[in-house]
């Protein structure tokens, strides 16, 4: 039997134990910032090699399991990951988080992007009509140029995000209705793809966030936390997004209610990692309880997470089925789109807020739904909160107008009624005093 290497994962170690020589997808990763290996290691392997990782110091590619023995045994090889599959994680929302209070101070989200990477996005007229706000789309699947989802998840993430309403006459509008969505196509028809398609992904929304001006990244998807967090490669790839500035958004998991159920990247401690909740179709947060497919936590490394929780049980969002059409759905991957389009309206008022300027305000405007930590986190956003604290450190001269949601005829000024005041009737005393006296005394 071969010895534990501690230069490999988990789950290849164990495929080792059983002296299998079978092929498997793998990442390598040399040391941080050692492009002369990364090269290297790209040039020996060539015809191997699927996909170049430079944003976490790797490449992905599929080996044999004796090869990766023999590699692991290479100085200049940090470490090597199965490069395992991960899965999208599968109205009343709005009021529930006070989402028409921003509106009514006038935060659309407009200017703002977010990238959405997921199952691509299809050209739904909520988003597209009257003004297009898909703004980009890159796919690693199937190397189309077009705009296109063929699961829909990721389409119903976007229209919690950035739907205007356009086909529902407003009554399905997303959290951020006049943001613009980058959509960036990693997972297939299935909703899965592997780790290194979502690194990539990742690394090119980052390569390109000032062509769109990104801001936000959300990640309605998870694989399980095998790797600790220094190794695995999806959350050494949401801490470089982080470190260039953007706010990522991670989907905790549908694997509750078990405790140490948080996927990965949501284990990472600098992304918003986001809880479900189940607000029974009311929006009075007072009967709100956690979901329980919700992943809890801690992390396996014992950080508190999730963050917040959000709705997402049976939100109604755009179906990919027709460029008019609605859907329900439920889970973290509903809930996430929530926290990620509220970012947008934040990046609308604060462009240059950081990504932990971002986290600690939302964490300081939860509601306490009075459940544990480890299943709420600092309990559901509340977007009241948010901004009316937001109104009060933020002091004007004089206040901003609200504009009317719909077009409204100004009334015609009051004429002001002139009424004495209790001074003024005092004099009138004293006078009408002082002239009786003088009558008197003429008399």
């Amino acid at each position: 039997m071969r010895r534990m290497n501690s230069k490999i994962c988990p789950v290849l170690s164990a495929k080792l134990q059983t002296q299998s020589n079978e092929e498997l997808p793998v990442i390598v990763r040399v040391r941080e910032n050692d492009t002369d290996n990364l090269n290297s290691l790209a040039h020996r392997m060539e015809g191997k090699v699927k996909r170049s990782l430079p944003l976490v110091d790797a490449v992905a590619l599929n080996m044999s399991m004796g090869e990766i023995d023999r590699l692991s045994r290479d100085p200049n090889i940090e470490y090597i990951s199965y490069d395992s599959k991960v899965f999208a994680l599968l109205d009343i929302a709005n009021p529930s988080i006070g989402g028409s209070f921003p509106r009514e101070i006038g935060l659309t989200g407009e200017g703002v992007t977010v990238a959405v990477i997921d199952t691509g996005v299809a050209p739904h007229n909520d988003l597209v009509r009257p003004k297009n706000r898909l703004v980009g789309f890159k796919d690693f699947v199937g190397d189309k140029t077009s705009p296109y989802d063929d699961n829909g998840h990721g389409t119903h993430v976007a229209g919690i995000i950035a739907s205007n309403g356009y086909s529902s006459n407003r009554k399905y509008l997303g959290v951020a209705p006049n943001a613009n969505i980058l959509a960036v196509k990693a997972l297939d028809e299935a909703g899965s793809g592997n780790t290194s398609d979502i690194v990539s992904a990742i690394d090119w929304v980052v390569k390109n966030r000032d062509n769109y001006n990104t801001k936000i990244i959300n990640l309605s998807l998870g694989s399980p936390a095998n790797n600790s967090m220094n190794s695995d490669p999806l959350v050494r790839a949401v801490e470089a997004a982080t470190k260039a500035g953007l706010t990522v958004i991670v989907a905790a998991g549908n694997s509750g209610p078990s405790a140490k159920t948080i996927l990965s990247p949501g284990n990472s401690p600098n992304v918003i990692t986001v809880g479900a909740v189940d607000d029974k179709r009311t929006p009075d947060t007072s009967d709100d309880t956690i979901a329980s497919f919700s992943s809890r936590g801690p992390t396996k490394e014992g950080f508190r997470k999730p963050d917040i929780v959000a709705p997402g049980v049976s939100i109604m969002s755009l179906s990919n089925k027709s460029s008019d059409g609605y859907a329900a759905s439920s889970g973290t991957s509903m809930a996430t789109p929530l926290v990620s389009g509220s970012a947008a309206l934040l990046y609308g008022k604060h462009k240059y807020l950081t990504p932990s300027q971002v986290k600690s305000l939302f964490v300081n405007s939860c509601t306490d739904l009075k459940d544990k930590y480890e299943n709420q986190g600092a309990g559901i956003i509340d977007l009241r909160k948010l901004f009316k604290d937001e109104e009060k450190e933020t002091p004007r001269t004089s206040p901003r107008p609200r504009s009317p949601r719909f077009p409204i005829s100004p009334l015609p000024p009051k004429k002001e009624k002139k009424v004495a005041s209790s001074n003024s009737f005092n004099e009138f005393i004293i006078v009408l005093v002082l002239v009786l006296l003088v009558l008197a005394i003429n008399d």
